[in-house]
């Protein structure tokens, strides 16, 4: 039986945008098992991945080297003798694993100069993260079949039904998802007001990263108080999911929840929420997208001029 090792992305969002890749490979080749070689914080959202066989847990923290950890996890893997990797992120240090491990074949971009560690480079990337990673499925210099096929995750009604009674969840509820990991410049300031405004109760959601983002955000506040499988959970029974660009924005859109998706110094024209039941409110003014961290300007137009009436009137549109 064939058996693939693919390396995911260090970001939620990212490892959803590759989950069409998933499926293209399984489509191109039936009986396939992918096994998915993924940091911890992305293992909630790989496990529950149809494409996804098995799910192998990095130990490395969060770009650090570790080469002997990393040595030792090739050597373990040796056994398994996967005849194939694709390798998702484009640093050096996560196309090692594959190659201590001889793989014969080992596909990415080229990325940091990875030549000599992959063996089957790729050598233009897409703007658009799905198209991007979907064309690893396919020869270098090949355009993926379009459209790709969408991103899906596994819920358990009854368990998901669990985790609400267990945080005291009834009813119609909306989730706000005030934080984004990446810095305060994808964050709109103006979570407070629409919690005020919104007709049904207000659940928030995120890592303890997002604490301070979620101060004075009216609504049951449990950020940095759930797993991210308890998060998805959450997500999966919402009537509203409104997010800056963000991990928990690209879950609720697979899971189809009603979602208004907020842009300021980011693309959605690269890194959109999948389309479905999704609105996008990106104002670009002429600064945006800038991919900072922080405005470099410091009047962070893209997201204070975002109004929330312009907020409500994408909710009422859903």
């Amino acid at each position: 039986m064939s058996r693939i090792l693919v390396v995911a992305p260090n970001w939620i969002g990212d490892a959803l945008m590759a989950q069409p890749l998933l499926a293209r490979l399984r489509e191109k080749r039936p009986g396939l098992k992918v096994d998915m070689l993924a940091p911890e914080w992305v293992v909630p959202v790989a496990r529950r991945m149809p494409e996804v066989d098995e799910v192998i847990t990095t130990p490395f923290r969060h770009g650090a080297l570790s080469l002997r950890r990393r040595w030792q996890l090739g050597r373990a893997l040796k056994e398994r003798r996967y005849r194939q990797a694709i390798v998702l992120p484009n640093s050096w240090k996560a196309a090692l694993v594959p190659f201590l491990a001889r793989i014969p074949s080992r596909s990415g971009y080229v990325g940091e100069s990875r030549y000599g560690l992959l063996n089957r480079l790729y050598r233009k990337p897409d703007k658009a993260m799905r198209r991007h990673y979907a064309r690893l499925a396919e020869a270098p210099d090949t355009e993926p079949r379009m459209p790709l096929p969408d991103a899906r995750l596994q819920v358990d009604a009854a368990h998901a039904a669990a985790t609400r009674a267990r945080f005291g969840i009834e009813g119609r509820y909306a989730v706000l998802c005030p934080g984004a990991e990446y810095g305060p410049a994808k964050r709109w300031p103006f979570f407070r007001e629409l919690a005020e405004r919104l007709e049904m109760p207000v659940v928030l959601l995120g890592s303890p990263n997002d604490i301070a983002a979620a101060a004075g955000v009216g609504g049951k506040n449990l950020v940095g108080k759930t797993t991210l499988d308890e998060a998805i959970d959450l997500i999966a029974g919402a009537k509203l999911v409104v997010s800056n660009d963000s991990g928990l924005m690209h879950v609720a859109a697979v899971l189809g929840r009603p979602l208004v998706a907020l842009f300021g110094s980011s693309s959605p024209e690269q890194t959109p929420p999948q389309s479905g039941r999704s609105r996008v409110l990106w104002l670009k003014p002429e600064c945006s997208p800038c991919f900072q961290r922080e405005c470099p300007l410091g009047h962070f137009r893209c997201m204070r001029e975002l109004s929330v009436e312009m907020v409500l009137a994408d909710v009422a549109r859903l």
